[in-house]
């Protein structure tokens, strides 16, 4: 046991280098992303990678259900804050901060695992439960709806300006970007409370986000 601890602890490492690594390249590569550009941005060797992970498809299935889980324990902290508006509000900037929807673009490429459906279910009864506390508050705007929450934070979530200037070697943007950033979620967070005029359109249905895969 003691033997396999470092490996273990080395898997998770290279985890969450490669699902970094993998949001930066899909935001810019989309589904034609090779594992080879997502190894090189994660400093993981190839062979190391395919040694375990049999094939492309493996590896971003894992990739995937590691991001539902980042979604998961994200809205669990946010139903732990005793006030439903703050819990929204932390649900939505950490998924946001961590780039949820940045694997959106392999949507429909890959074949869904179980655990990835398994850990979907348990992310949608998450955000739902967030909004039904927050519109039984009277925080949220009454027809704002989970879809949108989620469509929210995946749109903000995309390749944000801090990380096209880092592709591009200017730091020194770094914390000019990233204070952008956070001005546009609290707009878009803003948007959000009641009071507003009424949203355009019909709400999207409940399988639109999941009809993608």
């Amino acid at each position: 046991m003691a033997r396999r601890a470092p490996r273990y602890a080395e898997a998770e490492r290279n985890d969450r280098a490669l699902l970094e690594a993998a949001r930066k390249v899909l935001a810019v590569d989309g589904a034609h992303t090779s594992v080879a550009a997502i190894a090189a941005r994660a400093g993981v060797g190839i062979a190391s990678l395919y040694r375990r992970y049999r094939t492309k498809e493996e590896l971003f299935q894992h990739l995937c259900a590691l991001s539902l889980g980042q979604w998961i324990q994200a809205a669990e902290e946010g139903l732990a804050h005793d006030d439903a508006w703050e819990g929204l509000v932390h649900y939505v900037t950490a998924a946001i901060e961590f780039s949820a929807g940045a694997l959106g673009p392999l949507a429909g490429t890959i074949e869904v695992t179980d655990e990835m459906a398994e850990k979907f279910t348990r992310s949608d009864e998450l955000t739902k439960a967030l909004v039904e506390r927050a519109h039984e508050a009277g925080v949220l705007r009454a027809d704002a709806t989970t879809v949108d929450i989620s469509l929210l934070v995946e749109q903000l979530g995309k390749s944000s300006l801090a990380e096209q200037f880092e592709a591009r070697g200017r730091t020194d943007l770094a914390e000019a970007a990233s204070n952008a950033r956070h001005r546009v979620i609290a707009i878009a967070l803003d948007g959000l409370r009641p009071g507003r005029d009424p949203l355009p359109g019909t709400p999207p249905g409940p399988g639109l986000l999941a009809e993608r895969w």
